[in-house]
Parts: C-alpha cells; sequence; structure tokens
C-alpha cells in the first residue's frame, strides 16, 4: 500500500488500498494507446475522465504531465500515473460527491427535509 498525504493545512493521510491501486492500473492499460508503456497527454486526460468524471484543464494537464514524467519517457509511466491519482484522490473531499446529489436534488432548497428523507429511507 501507499501512503499520501493531503496539501490541506490539517495534513491527514490517506492510504490507497489494493482496490484503488488496481482500479489504477486497470484505467492506465486501457487508456495506454498503443501500448507504449506510458499515457500521453491526450491518454492521461482520458483517464482522469474515467477516473473522475470530468476532463482537466490545461493548467491541470501540464501540472500532472510536469509531475508524472520522467527523464527519457514522452509520458507519464504506470508508477508515475498510479503515484499522481492516489494524490489527486487523497485531495479529494469525501463528502463533496453526497452535497452533488443533495444539490441536484434539493431544487426548492429543502436541504433538511430532503435529508431526513433520505436518511429515513437508507438508514431503515
Amino acid at each position: 500500500m501507499q501512503t499520501f498525504t493531503t496539501g490541506r493545512s490539517f495534513r491527514s493521510e490517506r492510504e490507497i488500498n489494493n482496490a484503488e491501486r488496481n482500479k489504477f492500473e486497470l484505467v492506465f492499460h486501457q487508456c495506454d494507446v498503443g501500448k507504449k508503456g506510458f499515457l500521453s497527454r491526450e491518454d492521461l486526460k482520458i483517464a482522469v475522465v474515467m477516473l473522475f468524471g470530468y476532463k482537466p484543464s490545461k493548467s491541470e494537464t501540464d501540472i500532472l504531465m510536469e509531475n508524472g514524467t520522467i527523464k527519457n519517457c514522452p509520458g507519464v509511466p504506470l508508477e508515475r500515473f498510479v503515484s499522481l491519482m492516489g494524490r489527486k484522490m487523497s485531495a479529494e473531499d469525501p463528502y463533496e460527491k453526497t452535497r452533488q446529489i443533495f444539490t441536484a436534488f434539493d431544487v426548492h432548497c429543502m436541504f433538511l427535509s430532503l435529508f431526513n428523507t433520505f436518511a429515513s429511507i437508507h438508514l431503515s
């Protein structure tokens, strides 16, 4: 297992478990067009879409490529990809997806009512 720290002030640590690592590796191999052994810029963008559900901006892609490439390799190799995606996953807010779901259904700003309904359905 690998341990990653978030860039937040409280410096919480999160371990990437084997299932997450296997998911990163599977996505890497699916996106490695031509089986080059590394992800090109376009391959990397597709991998981020597959893992996180959004297309990274040009500047985010630049940062990922800058941090992921190694000497004599024109792209991001597997181990660097796993490390980058682990750090990216660690930096995510674990409650963000829950907030997005509630916000999507809370069209009349009745969050508490919606939350109580949701809780009663899923906690009973």
